[in-house]
């Protein structure tokens, strides 16, 4: 089987004065993840190693560069899971982590559970070693100027008809044929401290089943999780539908029937992959017989050949 690895950056407008660096950001983490393809690395390696690389990159909506609560703070959010066995781990409202993706494997692979939140995420992580930082290393001044910028304009009752959806995620099909997804975030902007999206959410934020293919999406969480948007369109693939097909149905369902917007990676259990969003723009990459696709907006697909 030829591994394929797909990564997306968030679903929502990505501003020109930091484009190239998001461009760059998405292509990196491709080609990280794909590397491990490449080397005979399962897809759960594969799609960890890229969303690390993410998590690590400011430019992002994950790790390092999350997004703020009301409170000023980072609460963070991850589920990573194995297509072969449906094994599963994830953690919400995860603090002063640098990669909470790190941390839902464990929670996969170290315990009898699938999903550890807030205090008992925090006590599992110190007990599995996992070093914990300064919550301010996490803060970009960035962040703090866009909660500033949030808060006022809704006390101005200002909208913003398409808000900052970031999330980041992969998925891969590895040489064994098995397939993996994760996926991580910062949240949404100026939420409730506790609130929790689809991220972590199995069958919302992510699925994947080596019979199947598996999925990471991204864009407004409470609407991911009432259509169930991973499932749902893996479900669309069982009845025989193109991944294409596929994407563009459970995404023009969850658009008509919540009004919700969004984008997806998806990868087939024989290698077909797409990248697909209803929002304004979503960074995508995949990787896939050595060549390296990648775009940001609509009708933007560069190829290149990967050394």
């Amino acid at each position: 089987m030829n591994p394929v690895l797909v990564v997306h950056g968030g679903a929502g407008p990505v501003s020109e004065d930091v484009k190239e660096r998001v461009r760059q950001g998405i292509i990196r983490a491709a080609t990280v993840g794909y590397g491990i393809l490449r080397e005979g690395g399962s897809a759960v390696d594969a799609v960890e190693g890229a969303v690390v690389t993410l998590e690590d990159d400011p430019e992002f909506n994950a790790g390092c560069g999350s997004v703020l609560n009301t409170n000023g703070e980072v609460e963070m959010d991850a589920s990573i899971m194995d297509g072969k066995d449906l094994s599963t781990g994830a953690v919400s409202a995860v603090r002063g982590i640098a990669n909470p993706i790190k941390l839902a494997r464990l929670v996969m692979e170290k315990t009898p559970h699938c999903f550890l939140t807030h205090h008992g995420a925090a006590q599992f992580a110190a007990a599995m070693g996992v070093p914990e930082i300064p919550a301010e290393k996490l803060i970009t001044e960035r962040n703090k100027k866009r909660l500033e910028k949030e808060k006022q304009e809704k006390e101005a009752q200002e909208t913003d008809s398409e808000p900052n959806l970031g999330t980041v995620g992969a998925v891969a099909l590895d040489c064994k044929g098995n397939v993996a997804y994760a996926t991580s975030t910062g949240g949404i902007i100026n939420r409730m401290v506790g609130r929790v999206g689809d991220s972590p959410c199995v069958g919302s934020g992510g699925y994947a089943d080596s019979n199947i293919g598996a999925i990471s999406t991204t864009g407004h969480g409470e609407s991911i999780l009432k259509v169930n948007l991973a499932r749902l369109t893996l479900f669309h693939m069982q009845q025989g539908k193109t991944v294409e097909e596929a994407a563009d149905l459970s995404l023009g369902y969850m658009k008509s029937r919540v009004k919700g917007l969004g984008g997806l990676i998806l990868v087939s259990k024989t290698g077909d992959w797409v990248a697909k969003w209803t929002t304004t723009s979503m960074p995508w990459a995949a990787a896939k017989d050595d060549k390296l696709h990648f775009g940001i907006d609509p009708g933007e697909t560069t190829v290149t050949d990967l050394a």
